[in-house]
């Protein structure tokens, strides 16, 4: 029996919902395969367009959109002092995290076949 080839992006999804598994999060209602949820990442946008895009423009082209995202991304994770986390970056928190959490199996991904 000759088998469809697993897409890139396929691999991209099991790995998004193993890893969201591994940090103990719940998913949405919806169909097998579904992101878990969407609300976080379209706050994140919401907050990102609030704060840098309409804030900052008008843009003179696609290479100041993309330093500004950088420079944004990079405050967001590294510099900014998140409240809920005891008002230190989310990266430092995730650091914090991983040095004090035992390391779970990860699994390994496989390329199928292609024949």
């Amino acid at each position: 029996m000759l088998h469809r080839p697993v897409e890139l992006a396929q691999y991209t999804s099991i790995r998004y919902t193993e890893r969201l598994a591994e940090a103990g999060a719940k998913p949405s209602i919806g169909s097998v395969g579904d992101s878990y949820d969407n609300a976080m990442a379209e706050s994140v946008i919401g907050l990102f367009k609030t704060e840098l895009i309409r804030r900052q423009g008008p843009w003179r082209g696609p290479d100041a959109v993309e330093i500004a995202t950088l420079e944004w991304v990079d405050w967001f994770n590294n510099r900014r002092l998140f409240e809920a986390l005891g008002n230190i970056p989310p990266a430092e928190a995730e650091a914090n995290h991983y040095r004090t959490t035992e390391p779970s199996e990860t699994v390994q991904m496989v390329e199928p076949s292609l024949h």
